[in-house]
């Protein structure tokens, strides 16, 4: 299985030379529409990649947040090296390479009220938002680091073996009472997964759970790959606290959030899956199909 992706990888780049000229915005049809953010304008590009994950969950501190909405990342391949299964990942045409989807954490705030050593006024602010209604909060992945730094290992996401994607992140936890500025992990902190279709190694008190690589197919004449069934899981990351919630009273509520969610979380107590389908296609053939 990993020397037919990595043999299929060069083969549907190579089925149509190449536009060096090609520019934004794209509109590819039939199969090749999700790959509309391809950076075909990038020259030289191995393969168009888009991943679409709309299972699995993560699991920081004290809060299981299920994905519920699809998780998308896409962009383009640079080079791959075949010895090692390495690739280089190149950003989306638009820059959106991981899609800022939120997803709702359950319970959000329901219940819980403010602390009686913050002053009145806040309090009472906290208070009322909440019997308000505005009790629900959200979760949303959003890289920590410009795309080159996402590894992507085409050898270890087939033989079930090593790291297959690694991503910097930051989570933002949205809510009207929370500010837009409330994260878990930041650029120069991020929360790094290490995800893998094989068994993991955590720290203790996690204990190692195994992925599956997928299954792999082949469209379009040869000029889609799929990798789809599979699932990645890491349970060896840590988690720093919140900061930034709040907005000018972050240092009184970034210390509300951390004991409401269970943060800072050393490695070996965090837990995080994905479940979906990974598109290679041939960016010419993308081209080819506006």
């Amino acid at each position: 299985m990993r020397r037919l992706l990595l043999a299929g990888v060069v083969i549907a780049a190579m089925l149509v030379p190449a536009s060096a000229s090609a520019s934004g915005p794209y509109h590819p049809t039939g199969p090749f529409a999700p790959f509309s953010d391809c950076p075909l304008s990038h020259s030289p590009l191995l393969s168009c990649i888009f991943s679409e994950s709309g299972g699995g969950a993560f699991t920081i501190g004290k809060k299981t947040v299920p994905i519920v909405n699809p998780v998308i990342l896409q962009g383009g391949i640079e080079s791959l090296n075949e010895e090692t299964g390495n690739a280089v990942f190149v950003a989306a045409e638009d820059g959106d390479t991981l899609v800022k989807t939120p997803q709702p954490v359950p319970g959000g705030l329901l219940g819980i009220t403010a602390p009686a050593w913050w002053p009145k006024f806040l309090r009472d602010l906290f208070n009322e938002t909440i019997n308000n209604g505005f009790t629900g909060v959200t979760a949303t992945v959003e890289l920590a680091a410009p795309a080159s730094s996402i590894l992507v290992n085409f050898n270890n996401l087939a033989g079930g073996k090593g790291v297959a994607l690694g991503l910097p992140t930051k989570i933002k936890l949205s809510n009207p009472f929370l500010g837009s500025n409330c994260y878990i992990g930041s650029n120069s902190k991020p929360v790094t997964f290490q995800f893998t279709s094989g068994t993991t190694s955590p720290p203790p008190p996690n204990t190692p759970i195994t992925g599956k690589p997928g299954e792999l197919s082949i469209e379009a004449e040869g000029a889609i790959i799929n990798i789809q069934g599979g699932l990645l899981v890491d349970n060896a990351f840590a988690a720093p606290g919140a900061t930034g919630c709040g907005g000018l009273f972050s240092f009184l509520v970034d210390p509300f959030v951390n004991s409401i969610v269970g943060v800072p979380s050393p490695a070996g107590t965090n837990t995080a899956s994905l479940e979906g389908k990974i598109s290679l296609a041939s960016p010419a053939a993308v081209k080819a199909s506006e």
